[in-house]
């Protein structure tokens, strides 16, 4: 039950984009989606598309943070918690000082 219903909402985000491809939303949804079921290329993909077209994508951001910080990529995790802690979102920046990761 879960699967269909998670195919079903990543039909509607491959929807959206083909509808409004500068809109960066779906693709930070469809990462999401993505994130949830192991497919981190992909995600990460659809990520780095969703703060092109929107820089201070906020939701884009913290999840590009996380996914450094995974990969041991710090600056950039640090970058992106940056561009999202100036969007108002600070849990990037409240991940990585939690977690001892300097700047």
């Amino acid at each position: 039950m879960l699967d269909e219903q998670t195919k079903r909402e990543i039909d509607e985000q491959m929807v959206w984009i083909a509808r409004e491809p500068a809109n960066p939303d779906p693709f930070a949804n469809l990462a999401a989606l993505y994130r949830m079921q192991n497919r981190p290329d992909e995600a990460l993909g659809l990520l780095l598309e969703a703060v092109r077209l929107d820089p201070a994508h906020a939701e884009a951001n913290v999840a590009l943070c996380e996914m450094y910080s995974v990969a041991g990529d710090y600056a950039a995790a640090w970058k992106h918690a940056r561009r999202a802690e100036a969007a108002g979102e600070a849990s990037g920046v409240e991940l990585l000082t939690r977690h001892g990761i300097a700047e």
